[in-house]
């Protein structure tokens, strides 16, 4: 027995099973390795500027892939030495069946040491255990470096396709950085993205997040979080350069309509103040309320409204004119109610007018026009309404005692009482 065979002599038949199984496992093992060789990512990462993590990783999957080619040569000299010796002898001799059992079965395959540390001496199962999980952690970088690469600047690109076609739209609206809030959020936008692309070409695997548990090599995802704000950050701007293109189309009209309103809101103010003259020469014993100016802060803010038109300063007319709508309203409100008032006296006048009127003409339909005492407390009232200026409190109590007479008058006559029906 061979103290370095694995505690026994393999017979003839196992060392032939021995060496069918390991030469199967060196094929398989020399495929792997000329794949990763291949591997696009990891021929991608040998001619990069790396950065970061992705940096300090792949310069240890280089030492691994140095020293899995190193326990690949090793195997590959220890498995012809084992077919050289089995092909000595048909049926090989108890010698040969030792020496064979040492290099197939044993721990006897010297590997430099890592870290530092001397010559290592491992079976063959225990060098393939940790040739794969090398080759394992190199795949996982190579993969997960390649999975960011093929999904993140693609992505990144066509985001910023899509943000030059916005920028041109924006600038032509004049959406501009320092102009506008958008055009400030374009440029940050545009400049997160260009960083972004080149640290993600430097950087890959700063953003992979491994997949949780046991997994496949390269299992996990691309890290978006930036993209995606980036992203939204875009459909924000967007939407407000659709705003602005908006506000610009109708800006104009909207500006016209409220010059509009206002000017009908000064020409009421003028007519109320003229009226207010009126009524205070025509009407006596009234309180007429005084009636304002036009409103020279909202004239100063349309004039503002038209400046930001001119400049392009969209942001800041859209708000304005949106409150500008408003208070013209609010405005020309204000105005007619402050001509109502006005000339309320003079509607009060008119309606005592008209209600003497109307009750002589019931009372001349009636025969009872001439009635001497109709005709006098008509003259009064119609002295008073017709005479400028007309005191209001007396010619209504005027009104009132012709509309008392006039009842009593228009009363029909109940005609004699038959007393014989009280006997």
């Amino acid at each position: 027995m061979a103290p370095d065979s694995g505690g026994k002599v393999l017979s003839r038949e196992e060392v032939d099973r021995a060496l069918a199984r390991l030469g199967a496992e060196h094929e398989a093992i020399e495929s792997s390795l000329l794949a990763l060789q291949d591997h696009a990512g990891r021929r991608l990462l040998e001619g990069a500027e790396l950065a970061g993590v992705t940096r300090d990783r792949w310069a240890v999957a280089e030492e691994t892939v140095t020293r899995l080619w190193s326990y690949f040569d090793t195997c590959t000299e220890a498995l012809e030495t084992a077919r050289e010796v089995r092909a000595r002898r048909r049926n090989p001799g108890r010698d040969d069946l030792l020496q064979l059992s040492m290099l197939l079965d044993g721990a006897n395959l010297t590997v430099a040491g890592e870290g530092g540390r001397l010559a290592e001496h491992l079976s063959w199962a225990e060098l393939v255990e940790r040739m794969n999980a090398g080759y394992a952690a190199v795949l996982d970088m190579v993969v997960s470096a390649d999975s960011v690469w093929s999904a993140l600047p693609a992505r990144i690109d066509l985001l910023a396709a899509e943000l030059h076609r916005l920028r041109e739209l924006a600038h032509s609206v004049g959406v501009r950085p320092g102009a506008h809030p958008a055009g400030d959020d374009l440029h940050r936008v545009t400049g997160e993205l260009t960083a972004l692309r080149a640290e993600v070409i430097a950087d890959p695997l700063a953003f992979w997040v491994p997949a949780g548990g046991s997994s496949a090599p390269g299992g996990g995802r691309p890290e978006t979080s930036r993209y995606d704000a980036a992203a939204r950050a875009i459909d924000d701007i967007r939407r407000e350069v659709d705003a602005v293109i908006g506000v610009r189309k109708d800006a104009e009209d909207r500006l016209i309509r409220l010059r509009d309103v206002l000017s009908r809101a000064d020409r009421t103010l003028a007519e109320a103040r003229t009226a207010r003259g009126e009524v205070l020469a025509k009407i006596a014993a009234s309180e007429v309320p005084a009636v304002s100016g036009p409103s020279s802060a909202l004239h100063e803010q349309l004039a503002t409204a038209a400046d930001y038109r001119r400049r392009s300063q969209w942001h800041r007319l859209s708000p304005l004119l949106e409150s500008l709508e408003q208070r013209a309203e609010e405005e020309l409100q204000r105005a007619r109610d402050s001509l109502s008032a006005v000339t309320a006296p003079l509607a009060v006048r008119a309606e005592l007018r008209g209600r003497l009127d109307a009750y002589k003409a019931k009372a001349a339909r009636l025969g009872k026009a001439e009635e001497p005492m109709l005709v006098e407390r008509y003259d009064v009232a119609r002295r008073l309404l017709w005479t400028a200026p007309c005191d209001l409190r007396a010619a209504e109590q005027a009104v009132l005692r012709y509309q008392r007479a006039a009842a009593e008058v228009l009363v029909p006559d109940p005609g004699p009482v038959d007393r014989r029906s009280d006997r």
